[in-house]
């Protein structure tokens, strides 16, 4: 039976789910620790999937400020519009007084046999054939200890500054929970927020970024161990970048897309 990726607890109020932060769930160096970005969307559509009884089909997330273990996450969910087949929601999720982010949604489904898709997954060799990707910071707890990530093309982690600049901006990766954790909606929105690890890939450089936003549509989410994550970053300009995602299952099935606006960060200055 597989699990969750984190711990999203209800109360007493069917609206209100509160989170409990710990390092599996936050990223950073030593001393600057916070929510991983994609946790707070991922949380968000926990909450709203389970008060509103719908699937999420698309979500955004603006990011206005950072959580800190062993902090607790509060997820307000608010439903302004609840039709037949679908719902308008969001949620603002707060630590006390200070607003950490605040996520926009639709729920719903419909019946239909109508089924396709247009853009088809890249051809790369299957995970167990790419090389395993290390963290550049070879964090030991965070939520990067969480995840297995192989490449199958592009630079990740240390390699990232070999090369110079990217002629296409792409980075493929193979990604997957480690541990008995279902690969759900919630998994796939935290690892859409992997769209700034292609900002190293796309300079050759020890860089990446700070989410700023992040919106992820859901197509149809099936049975997999793995998911191909096709990272492209189509500019950056001014001290920001965006980038974008498509999330595929083994057997090439689109399961979403994301896109992102992002602050770049080079680490290789000095400060």
């Amino acid at each position: 039976m597989t699990t969750p990726f984190f711990d999203l607890k209800a109360t007493h109020n069917p609206h209100r789910w509160y989170l409990p932060l710990h390092a599996g769930l936050c990223v950073g160096p030593p001393g600057n620790v916070f929510m991983f970005g994609g946790v707070g969307m991922a949380s968000a559509i926990s909450a709203m999937e389970r008060t509103c009884e719908r699937p999420v089909i698309w979500a955004t997330a603006q990011y206005l400020s950072y959580a800190r273990p062993p902090s607790i996450v509060d997820l307000d969910v608010w439903v302004p519009a609840h039709g037949k087949h679908n719902s308008q929601a969001r949620v603002i999720g707060h630590v006390g007084d200070k607003e950490i982010f605040t996520v926009n949604a639709a729920l719903g489904s419909r019946e239909s046999e109508l089924s396709h898709q247009w853009v088809q997954a890249p051809e790369v060799p299957g995970p167990d054939d790419c090389r395993l990707a290390q963290h550049w910071r070879s964090e030991s707890d965070h939520l990067h200890s969480r995840v297995e990530v192989r490449v199958a093309k592009g630079r990740y982690g240390p390699e990232r500054k070999a090369g110079g600049l990217s002629e296409d901006g792409q980075l493929l990766i193979w990604v997957r929970p480690l541990g008995d954790i279902a690969i759900d909606s919630s998994f796939l929105a935290i690892i859409a927020d992997f769209i700034p690890s292609g900002i190293g890939n796309a300079l050759g450089r020890m860089a990446g970024g700070n989410s700023l936003d992040n919106t992820i549509r859901f197509r149809r989410i099936v049975p997999t161990d793995w998911v191909l994550c096709d990272i492209r970053i189509q500019s950056i300009h001014g001290g920001f970048g965006q980038g974008s995602m498509a999330l595929y299952a083994q057997s090439g099935e689109l399961m979403a897309t994301a896109s992102q606006s992002l602050i770049i960060r080079i680490h290789d200055e000095p400060k």
